[in-house]
């Protein structure tokens, strides 16, 4: 029997143009750009949501937000609807997890067959207090979303990051043992993710005085939409370095997290090698969502833009001629790529879930008008936001605001704004019938809401709720905290 393996390696945060193989000027990820190399790089690639728990419960199931209620960070996957795991558990095929999941708990019935070292949402309950909009409240921590330090170093995220990836290397060696047992594996790695600690050798690669200035920068007189105005009060990150040197260093670190992350994805493609794995493997890399930068004055993720809408995507393995698909794709397409990498024929698993291939999609000619959806109703929004991307045009609509308009191909910057331009009247409407053609906004909108209010008052009202979950970066397993502390 011919064995048909996947492993799926996600990290969290990661702009997918922060990669050497997406032609960026001076970032260093020569692993995944060996990688790319060998297979097959999706250069528009997009989260269902940017945020981390909606965009988790999406993948898993390969159904969108609005699908699976999983609206924002308090709201973590159990197991249900049911996912690929569970389809290829019912196949009796290996399924484990190593890492970060950012499902619920391990008891859960999530389907895997075990996971390792699992990182999930705080308490079981996750950012609670974050669940409270319209009008949302801020973050009872008190502390820098960022980290308290900034720079080089070790944190609890970069020793997590190297407990996950040995894990991984010892779990891969051990499958090349087992011949005839096809498995999927997922590994969770958290890097890029704040806090922006990023370990010496990584940090040295890099230098604060040749760092670009990202974009857009109100300091420098430019207006943020409404709806972005009001995230932007929500989580003053730019506001909040000590001094323009340690902002220097916020850009420096992130890079040479990226370089971190690079690192491990490369350990774990040599292990594979050295276990007389890779081919019989089919290797996806890809990230929960992207990362503002400071583009726009924002950190972190939350907003309909490139930066933190789109996502890395690179599939390669047996039978996958390398290149470059301009198709677009989000991570729904994951669900039938895994059951395919193992040898099964996903189309009686999809029933309602938009989801293709990205196997078959990697092959066949650019489908530059697939329309891709991606929706947002957590932290720092009052009214929920939804992005539709068709062909060169990408719609961002807003509920109880105007929406936007930018025309990727003249635009990729997303500089200019379209929806109010008379020449663009047309696209405009175009483009909303297709989010309408999808989902009703407002409808969704309120849905959300609702479901948003019975949890808080299931968990005892506004005041209990306001004093529920982390303010930053989820804690890491209680088995490695005993990593290194920032500074």
């Amino acid at each position: 029997m011919t064995r048909r393996n996947v492993i799926v390696i996600m990290s969290d945060e990661h702009d997918p143009r922060i990669m050497g193989c997406a032609g960026h000027a001076f970032v260093k990820t020569p692993h995944l750009d060996a990688l790319a190399a060998r297979g097959v790089r999706f250069t528009d690639a997009y989260t269902p949501s940017p945020i981390c728990v909606p965009a988790r419960a999406a993948f898993a199931t390969g159904l969108r937000v609005h699908q699976t209620r999983h609206w924002d960070n308090a709201m973590p996957y159990v197991g249900d609807p049911r996912g690929w795991g569970h389809v290829l558990q019912r196949q009796g095929i290996r399924v484990e997890s190593i890492g970060k999941l950012h499902y619920r708990a391990e008891e859960d019935p999530a389907g895997f067959d075990k996971e390792h070292i699992p990182m999930h949402v705080l308490g079981g309950h996750g950012m609670v207090w974050a669940s409270i909009r319209d009008p949302y409240i801020s973050s009872p921590s008190g502390k820098r979303m960022l980290g308290e330090y900034i720079g080089a170093g070790e944190s609890h995220y970069t020793a997590y990051d190297r407990e996950v990836t040995g894990r991984a290397v010892d779990w891969i060696h051990d499958a090349g043992t087992r011949p005839d047992e096809p498995f999927v594996l997922y590994i969770g790695l958290v890097a890029p993710h704040f806090p922006l600690v990023a370990p010496e050798e990584f940090f040295a690669l890099y230098s604060s005085e040749v760092m670009p200035e990202p974009k857009l920068q109100p300091a420098s007189g430019y207006q943020r939409h409404p709806w972005v105005q009001a995230y932007a009060d929500f989580m003053d990150n730019e506001g909040e370095f000590k001094s323009p040197e340690e902002r220097r260093q916020a850009f420096v670190a992130y890079y040479a997290l990226c370089s971190f992350l690079d690192h491990n994805v490369g350990r774990i493609t040599q292990a594979l090698c050295d276990a007389g794995l890779e081919g019989d493997t089919t290797l996806v890399y890809t990230s929960d969502h992207g990362d503002n930068l400071g583009t726009r004055g924002l950190w972190g993720k939350s907003t309909l833009y490139q930066e933190s809408v789109r996502v890395p995507m690179v599939v390669a393995g047996p039978g996958v001629q390398p290149g470059v698909c301009e198709t677009p794709v989000d991570l729904l397409d994951l669900f039938p790529t895994i059951l395919q990498g193992v040898g099964m024929d996903p189309a009686p698993e999809m029933q309602d879930r938009p989801g293709r291939s990205l196997l078959e999609l990697g092959a066949a000619p650019a489908e530059p008008e697939r329309v891709v959806f991606s929706e947002y109703h957590a932290a720092g929004s009052n009214t929920a936001g939804f992005m539709v991307r068709k062909g060169r045009y990408k719609f961002h609509y807003y509920v109880r605001h105007r929406p936007e308009l930018f025309d990727l191909v003249a635009d990729p910057e997303e500089l200019a704004d379209l929806a109010s331009d008379p020449a663009h009247a047309d696209v405009l409407r175009a483009m909303e019938l297709e989010l309408r053609a999808i989902c009703d906004p407002e409808a969704v909108d309120a849905l959300a809401k609702a479901d948003q209010l019975r949890m808080i008052e299931r968990l005892g009202g506004v005041q209990v709720a306001s004093r529920m979950g982390a303010g930053g970066a989820t804690p890491v397993p209680q088995e490695v905290l005993s990593a290194a502390e920032p500074g």
